[in-house]
């Protein structure tokens, strides 16, 4: 019977530092389905570079519950609470589920990433522009962004690798520029 039929659907789980496995394991234990994804890292270890397997979402365990039916979940060592808006549990999106388990089960390398949004203050960390920052205006394709760079207190577009760009810490913007506001003018 699938989780949706019996009044189930998959939540986050938040849990203490490096209790995921074991967190996972408990919950499995009491006949719930969980999800731990988990990447190859490489680790250096009394001078010795050895390869371990950590959680892809550190912190955190998915679980198939009802919502209803909670209090076994949130009596479990480790749990934390269940990620929602205040005390309101929020379930995930079958879509990001599905994404997910997809994920796992293609084999495919796969590694935490920082997570970027439009309007969110970047710095560049690789090649010439090293260091230099800007805002994130658009994403193009799968693999592009484009970031509006202060430079001489105008903006300039650039296209660059996702991969070489980094959120800073502690900055966003309430209300995104356009891309379009961000070309014609200068950024304070």
């Amino acid at each position: 019977m699938s989780p949706e039929i019996k009044g189930e659907q998959w939540y986050a789980l938040q849990v203490r530092s490096r209790w995921e496995r074991s967190t996972a394991t408990l919950l499995s234990g009491k006949g719930y389905e969980t999800l731990l994804p988990t990447y190859k890292s490489k680790r250096r270890w009394s001078g010795r570079l050895k390869e371990v397997s950590a959680p892809l979402f550190p912190g955190y365990v998915f679980c198939s519950f009802d919502v209803f039916k909670r209090l076994p979940i949130l009596v479990t060592p480790g749990v934390i609470a269940v990620v929602g808006r205040g005390r309101v549990p929020v379930p995930m999106e079958a879509s990001e589920i599905s994404a997910i388990q997809a994920l796992v089960s293609s084999g495919l390398h796969a590694e935490p990433y920082p997570y970027l949004e439009v309007g969110q203050k970047v710095r560049i960390e690789s090649d010439a522009l090293r260091g230099v920052e800007g805002i994130l205006i658009a994403f193009r394709g799968s693999r592009r962004i484009v970031v509006s760079v202060s430079l001489l207190r105008r903006s300039v577009a650039l296209e660059i690798d996702r991969a070489r760009v980094i959120p800073v810490r502690g900055t966003t913007l309430l209300d995104p520029p356009t891309s379009q506001s961000l070309l014609d003018g200068a950024i304070a």
